[in-house]
């Protein structure tokens, strides 16, 4: 089963939790502002994280989101990262669906910075949903 692993982090908490969950699920964690943030194939599962920003997910995230195709992702696993809300993964879901990409119902939060309990979740996370 193929999986990537792709996060927008302006504080570097999704970062980390990406980077955790890249681990479990032996993808790398891609930001989408690299330059091989696209994706070149199909994956089976697709890690997606982001937070919100201004009550809404940064632009570059949801123009990233935009640039994807049904047919080259068989299904999403969004994950976050926020001080207060866990709407992000509202959101997220919103985006993927609206792409017709189906989305994993499970879904992964930290508050805030997360700790090393929450970083070590985040990689049983990945492991179990790739």
């Amino acid at each position: 089963m193929s999986a990537a692993v792709r996060y927008y982090s302006r504080s570097g908490n999704t970062k980390a939790l990406a980077e955790a969950i890249a681990r479990g699920a032996g993808a790398p964690a891609i930001s989408i502002d690299a330059e091989d943030a696209a994706l070149g194939s199909h994956v089976d599962v697709l890690f997606l994280g982001g937070a919100l920003y201004a009550y809404g997910l940064d632009k570059r995230l949801s123009a990233w989101i935009g640039t994807l195709k049904k047919e080259t992702v068989g299904k999403a696993v969004i994950f976050s990262s926020a001080a207060l809300s866990r709407h992000a993964l509202d959101l997220l879901r919103q985006a993927l669906t609206a792409q017709g990409i189906p989305v994993e119902a499970e879904t992964f939060f930290a508050r805030s910075k997360p700790g090393e309990k929450q970083l070590r979740d985040a990689e049983a996370f990945g492991e179990a949903m790739k």
